[in-house]
């Protein structure tokens, strides 16, 4: 635990999540081998035993749960070659199974009536447009109404809704910033910046969203009139009936009981995240558009996990197609019909072909012949005698 006391820059959430590695997995398994004698034997053994073993709910540790283990490991070993006492990281070496987003499944009428009956549900779940205007239809008395509106129709995580303050948010011109998040573990609650870079960012609103603030904060305002001195002006848009901020663990499981009394198939709060980014989608956002709005780094991850899209667009995209297909077909020419297969007629073979004869290249071939070189003997001259000139 030495390791984790001089982490200075961890969010208290990732120091926690460190800590319970090191406390439920990491001692248990490796905290009698010293470090010097540490192979990526011992290792891979504590994995193949962490896969096996039931972790908190009965069930063995995902993938993706094992991936995050060993990160803290690795951490912790890095630590011990920079202080010299390590020249190998023994877990870096470790092959894991890659893990796999669980893929997002909408809500059907089939999917519903299998989690009627045998009580089956994806982890991963999706309302329809129909099904959250019933669950928003459900809520509208209560007192946390704008917070899921705001969720279910903007993506805000839990910790930047809980974090939101009015100072962030301008009704007239229809814009709230994320500027920072409240951070749960235990009974603990932190202010802290956003998840990433990207997630600090400016989400547009429609007009009936800033409608459902404006009466947000008009209910507020008579919650503070009744409170009197024991209201507290923390400036956050989501509060207790005295002004506190809330807990995001609250946040949590109020949706939880508010889904069970509606009696809508089970999706968790952040399972409305997801419904955002699938109903901007289906309304023809565009992922670039989608990725900002969520406050994604990547627009991979937008477009793996965040926009299960709708059946009711899978329906489009094939009636278009389909139309696509029969305009072409109502635009080419017309079909010609086919000659009937059998043996040619006697007028066919006596007739003339009209096809003309295949000119054939002359392939005569040269015949090479030996160039003959003459020499020309130029004969020489001889100056004239001066007898000659002179008889001329």
């Amino acid at each position: 635990m030495w390791w984790l006391s001089t982490r200075r820059s961890l969010r208290p959430t990732t120091l926690r999540s460190y800590a319970d590695h090191v406390q439920r997995h990491l001692i248990p398994y490796l905290g009698g081998i010293r470090l010097a004698d540490l192979t990526g034997r011992d290792v891979a053994d504590m994995f193949a035993a962490l896969s096996e073993a039931p972790a908190r709910y009965g069930r063995p540790l995902t993938p993706a749960s094992l991936h995050r283990i060993r990160a803290t490991l690795r951490a912790a070993l890095n630590a011990a070659i920079r202080e010299g006492l390590l020249r190998d990281n023994p877990a870096r070496r470790v092959e894991l199974r890659t893990p796999r987003r669980p893929p997002a499944q909408v809500w059907t009428t089939a999917r519903v009536q299998a989690w009627r009956d045998r009580g089956e549900r994806s982890t991963v779940a999706v309302w329809t447009e129909h099904q959250l205007a019933d669950f928003l239809r459900f809520v509208g008395t209560d007192r946390l109404y704008g917070m899921w509106w705001l969720i279910a129709l903007r993506g805000l995580r839990r910790g930047e809704a809980a974090g939101l303050c009015w100072v962030d948010v301008d009704l007239d011109e229809r814009m709230l910033t994320i500027n920072q998040q409240r951070l749960a573990y235990g009974r603990t609650v932190t202010v802290g910046p956003p998840k990433t870079v990207a997630s600090r960012r400016t989400i547009a609103m429609d007009r009936v969203t800033v409608a459902v603030l404006r009466a947000h904060r008009r209910r507020q305002e008579k919650e503070r009139a009744l409170a009197g001195q024991v209201w507290s002006d923390t400036g956050y848009v989501f509060t207790t009936t005295d002004g506190q901020p809330l807990h995001p663990d609250y946040l949590t499981r109020r949706f939880r009981r508010l889904v069970e009394a509606s009696g809508l198939p089970p999706v968790r709060l952040h399972d409305l995240r997801h419904g955002a980014a699938s109903l901007a989608h289906s309304a023809g956002a565009d992922l670039k558009t989608i990725q900002e709005q969520l406050g994604h780094t990547s627009i991979v991850l937008t477009a793996d996990t965040y926009t299960s899209v709708l059946t009711d667009l899978h329906h489009r995209a094939a009636d278009a197609t389909a139309r696509l297909v029969l305009a072409a077909a109502a635009r080419g020419p017309k079909r010609r019909k086919q000659p009937t297969a059998g043996p040619p007629s006697k007028s066919a073979a006596t007739e003339p072909s009209t096809r003309p004869e295949p000119v054939r290249p002359n392939r005569s071939r040269r015949r090479k012949t030996k160039k003959r070189h003459r020499t020309q003997m130029t004969p020489a001259r001889h100056p004239r005698s001066t007898n000659d000139r002179a008889g001329r």
